[in-house]
């Protein structure tokens, strides 16, 4: 089995694996907490929202019933079990195929921009990341949960070991480093927070 690499090679690992991704990941979301994770940072998302790579919608339900949702993937067949997600949630949420490092949205079209657990799958996600900040107005929020590479070397050292062995099972690159690429994409960074052994990050930036 290859690592998943072009864009081509990452949407046909998630299509393939959409029906299954909830169980496959459960345990591991579980063990981090991102459940929790993602309630606290979602509470800062306001107005219309965009979350990019919203894979099955496990961030919907924990939205402010006053977001005004859209919603985009690459998968079409995560799409397809957020759209049943959403609908048993009984939110009214636009769903369109789209690709993150090229949104088809006007500049400063969203109060907030959200995305979780991405960065590691984007071919090239400091693109991903400053079109993030382009469709944001400016006084708008980036809220992003991500997870990288342990600030403990043991840890990291281990992740490294086994990054290509993770890739090829489910098309992430743990070992990436979220804040070096908000920050490479140019964005103004308001809050950041690692948890897990320096794994877990939640941030919120800005559009410089």
């Amino acid at each position: 089995m290859t690592v998943p690499r072009s864009k081509a090679d990452i949407k046909a690992k998630y299509d393939g694996m959409a029906g299954r991704y909830n169980l496959v990941e459960t345990p591991y979301e579980l063990l981090l907490g991102i459940k929790n994770l993602r309630r606290q940072l979602l509470q800062g998302a306001t107005g219309k929202v965009l979350e990019i790579a919203v894979g099955t919608g496990k961030n919907l339900s924990h939205y402010s019933k006053d977001c005004e949702i859209t919603a985009v993937d690459m998968s079409t067949g995560m799409l397809g079990v957020a759209r049943r997600h959403a609908e048993g949630l009984g939110r009214n949420i636009a769903f369109r195929t789209m690709d993150a490092e090229a949104l088809a949205f006007p500049d400063r079209s969203f109060d907030t921009v959200v995305s979780s657990l991405s960065l590691c799958t984007f071919p090239n996600p400091v693109a991903a990341v400053r079109e993030m900040a382009r469709v944001c107005r400016p006084e708008g929020r980036i809220l992003l949960l991500e997870h990288g590479r342990s600030d403990h070397e043991w840890l990291g050292q281990w992740m490294d070991h086994r990054a290509d062995k993770h890739a090829r099972r489910v098309g992430c690159r743990w070992n990436r480093h979220p804040l070096d690429i908000v920050q490479q994409a140019g964005l103004t960074l308001i809050k950041a927070k690692r948890t897990f052994l320096g794994i877990m990050h939640q941030i919120e930036a800005q559009p410089s």
